[in-house]
């Protein structure tokens, strides 16, 4: 794979008809063929026939779930909704944390052409009307009662959702019946004709035929859902097999939200290649589900590998002078071993004797935490610090990086073993071509791109040009076929956990409080989200004075806890209902308004958000000091 610049390739010429010219182009090469989830779904069931396709933690022991188990319960869950009158293209929703029910209801609906609608388990009852009104969902499979209770509060301003389905939630809980009694109810059908063509009707559905509509935060305004179809998702899957060699003796440990789409496709991935599957009690569960799993491999957002790297800097720094000593020893022999391999040469002479060594005190431990078996990571979902990820890979524990959103299915490019550079997040997939347009900003165009937003026709036209690119508002560049990514043109924030933020409706919302004059969020790369803010002087001032709070300036007044406690809670009360991934763990009170003159607002008032990374850095950092 190649770099070349677009004047030099006579068909990018007229691909890029009414476009600026591009800087970049790189290809994956030629595309799978086209398919459909279901296909996959029925060949891995037949093809594999484990006993342990699944598993999950049951009253402290872990259980598995056969691939002829899934089959039965996928193919009567399907007919349950076929006998509730829910027909193809119809929408239902699934509000769950991960489980094996969560797998079974989705393809229940991918087999029957029904499109789900998945939606994060972490998210207030509140936000919950704007999806599934906007959606048009029938019915929804919730996990819990806490999940159920959620939504019967806000059922009442659902007026087209007919249904609610418990997973481990009853009709105590809110649900109208549970997953179990649509199970019945499909295998009361299941000796019946309808059963006999439920394969046949499975596998004749067509690879445009739209899977799921996931929705995902906009720059302004309420989410948009994106329209993914079968070959969307099987061209994803297919494309990813060439970049991560996989075999049934891997097993995964399954943590990050279904519900997300990196997750989703992976899991998709790893079911049609036979991988088993290990569902995560939850995330505060993962390190100790891995020492019980023992994976071989695992997908995760960079938080992971910063809360792994943090704990072993922490125990070694806590472990005293001798301890201590040995671990940057190590540390430091690990990045030059490293920087020998990165440079395809083999470390040989007394480097690799103290490697040999740091491996034996320091990194074999970190193996051990992992559970002794893991072969490689997968991270996505935000930028991986280049640091972190050199530690990983020095320690004899690769992370593959890779780029994608939820419009592209999501894999764009990634790191593989043979292809691999610190930094990028690697060279496109088979099918995926990748440009740089003239203004930095990367394009994708191949089967993985979305059939369009849900409901907005002229969204998809701005995201979507005429000849098939897809703007991903990331700015990058490409060297030698690598990609890497450089800065971000959508003004969104994605925190280290892959959380994205829409600041500006937040921003606004903040505004409306009477001691917040401005506000601008900040989070991106970071644990959490936090917030800058100025007050509106007038209301504070006032109020400390009826606080008999006395003060000689206003630095001086900004400085008090007790300042800082009132405007904490004014920004938590103005917030209420905000999904916590949303919500500002820390404030920093400024003592002066954002200016045009400082560079820090455009002439319209827009905030630019680099300049106030920059200009208030150590105020920033400090917010996130341990």
């Amino acid at each position: 794979m190649t770099s070349v610049a677009a004047d030099s390739n006579p068909s990018l010429n007229v691909t890029m008809k009414g476009l600026p010219a591009s800087s970049h182009y790189a290809s994956g090469g030629p595309r799978p063929p086209h398919g459909t989830i279901n296909a996959l779904f029925f060949d891995a069931v037949e093809r594999f026939d484990r006993s342990d396709a699944l598993s999950t933690k049951v009253n402290g022991a872990w259980e598995p779930m056969s691939h002829r188990m899934i089959m039965e319960r996928v193919r009567r869950t399907a007919l349950g909704l076929a006998d509730m009158g829910i027909v193809a293209q119809e929408r239902v929703a699934i509000l769950s944390e991960n489980r094996p029910e969560w797998l079974i209801a989705d393809f229940a609906c991918v087999c029957s052409a029904i499109t789900d609608v998945p939606i994060y388990p972490t998210l207030p009852a509140e936000q919950l009307p704007y999806l599934l009104n906007d959606s048009g969902a029938r019915a929804i499979f919730v996990s819990t009662a806490d999940q159920a209770k959620k939504v019967a509060s806000i059922r009442h301003d659902v007026p087209g959702l007919q249904w609610i389905i418990g997973f481990a939630a009853t009709t105590a809980d809110g649900c109208d019946f549970t997953l179990a009694d649509l199970e019945a109810k499909g295998a009361a059908l299941d000796n019946t004709e309808r059963a006999t063509t439920f394969k046949r009707d499975a596998l004749a559905v067509t690879p445009d035929q739209l899977v799921t509509l996931i929705y995902t935060s906009g720059t302004t305004g309420n989410p948009k859902g994106v329209m993914l179809t079968q070959d969307n998702l099987y061209s994803n899957v297919i494309a990813t097999k060439t970049s991560l060699q996989v075999s049934t003796s891997d097993l995964a440990l399954s943590f990050l939200p279904l519900s997300h789409i990196f997750e989703r496709t992976g899991d998709y991935f790893l079911f049609a290649h036979g991988v088993r599957i290990a569902y995560a009690e939850s995330i505060d569960t993962v390190p100790a589900n891995m020492s019980e799993v023992k994976p071989t491999m695992m997908m995760s957002v960079p938080r992971l590998y910063e809360k792994i790297y943090a704990r072993v800097v922490e125990n070694a720094v806590a472990g005293g002078a001798i301890k201590q000593r040995i671990f940057f020893w190590a540390k430091a022999v690990g990045e030059k071993w490293a920087d020998e391999k990165l440079a395809g040469r083999e470390p040989s002479g007394l480097l690799a004797m103290q490697y040999a060594l740091a491996q034996k005190l320091v990194f074999s431990k970190l193996k051990a935490r992992t559970g002794g078996n893991l072969r490689f990571f997968v991270s996505g979902g935000a930028p991986l610090s280049p640091d972190i990820a050199k530690f990983f890979y020095s320690a004899g524990l690769i992370i593959l990086e890779g780029y994608g959103l939820t419009e592209t299915s999501p894999v764009v490019s990634t790191n593989t073993f043979e292809h691999y550079r610190l930094g990028s997040v690697g060279r496109p997939i088979p099918g995926v071509e990748v440009m740089i347009a003239a203004d930095g900003e990367i394009l994708s165009r191949g089967p993985h791109i979305m059939r369009g937003y849900f409901n907005h026709p002229e969204a998809t036209a701005d995201a979507i040009d005429e000849a098939g690119w897809f703007h991903t508002g990331d700015i990058g560049e490409l060297t030698d076929g690598f990609l890497y990514i450089t800065d971000r043109k959508k003004d969104i924030i994605v925190t280290a956990g892959g959380k994205n933020i829409a600041p500006q409706p937040i921003e606004n919302m903040l505004r409306m409080n009477k001691y917040v004059s401005q506000a601008v969020m900040i989070g991106d790369k970071r644990r959490f989200p936090a917030v800058l803010i100025v007050p509106e002087w007038g209301q504070l001032e006032q109020w400390a004075a009826s606080q008999s709070i006395a003060w000689t300036s206003r630095a001086e007044l900004l400085a008090m806890p007790t300042v800082n406690a009132k405007m904490d809670k004014e920004v938590k009360t103005q917030l209420a209902g905000l999904a916590s991934y949303e919500t500002p763990k820390k404030i920093a009170l400024l003592e002066y308004d954002f200016s045009v003159e400082r560079g820090e607002l455009t002439p319209t008032l827009k905030v630019k958000r680099r300049v106030i990374d920059k200009t208030y850095k150590p105020l920033i950092d400090g917010l996130y000091e341990e």
